[in-house]
């Protein structure tokens, strides 16, 4: 703790002396303590799914989505969570190592999905009509109102529906372009905006229903990670 908070004394110090948004009299203070869960859903299903497509469908999967199911691989290292949050710097939300600021940046996130229907210059942003959740469920899925009606859960402050239900459907629906869908709306809800354990949350579904429309999420990604 006393090499981080020397490290955040000589990062304020030298960016105040060269001009900078911090106030005058700005005084850091270090957190206490720093409580850090790296508790994440079950993805053995999603990756048991996606080895189960042949190419086909996985190429169809990868044309409108980019390579979101690769995020199924990454292991999630808790010890570098906890180093991490020691030099994380919230008055500028950056990392600050020695004399280098570490962010992530719009250009690593566009590589990382590499989606070739991204429009990067097309940013998603909620539009003030969003649709009910139901009735985005029904376009993405293409399911009845009914089918839709009774698989919505409330959890918590928003609606929800349980990842068992998309898996069934994943599974039995004939149509590859649906699954595909469901699949992807699965990834962002699980993986990219977890919130309801277990459960896809109504705001990924507004993120979701522009993505056909070339929309990049890649601005509201980087902002769910700060």
């Amino acid at each position: 703790m006393e090499d981080n908070a020397a490290v955040r004394e000589w990062s304020e110090r030298m960016q105040q002396e060269k001009g900078d948004s911090l106030t005058e009299g700005y005084e850091s203070e270090l957190w206490d303590s720093t409580r850090i869960s790296v508790t994440q859903n079950d993805l053995q299903e999603l990756r048991d799914i996606w080895n189960s497509w042949n190419g086909e469908v996985k190429q169809l999967f990868y044309c409108n989505y980019g390579d979101l199911p690769y995020l199924l691989d990454v292991k999630v290292d808790k010890y570098l969570f906890w180093a991490l949050a020691q030099f994380w710097n919230p008055t500028y939300s950056c990392f600050t190592f020695g004399g280098v600021d570490l962010v992530p940046t719009m250009e690593e996130y566009m590589a990382l999905l590499n989606c070739p229907k991204i429009q990067a210059d097309r940013a998603y942003s909620r539009p003030v009509n969003v649709p009910p959740f139901l009735k985005k469920l029904m376009n993405i899925t293409g399911m009845s109102e009914q089918w839709v009606a009774t698989r919505i859960k409330q959890k918590g402050d928003s609606k929800c529906i349980p990842w068992r239900n998309l898996r069934d459907f994943i599974l039995a629906h004939p149509d590859s372009k649906k699954r595909v869908d469901v699949f992807a709306l699965s990834l962002y809800g699980f993986i990219v905006f977890p919130k309801a354990f277990g459960h896809i949350d109504e705001v990924v579904s507004d993120l979701f229903d522009r993505l056909d429309k070339g929309t990049t999420p890649v601005p509201a990604i980087l902002a769910e990670t700060f």
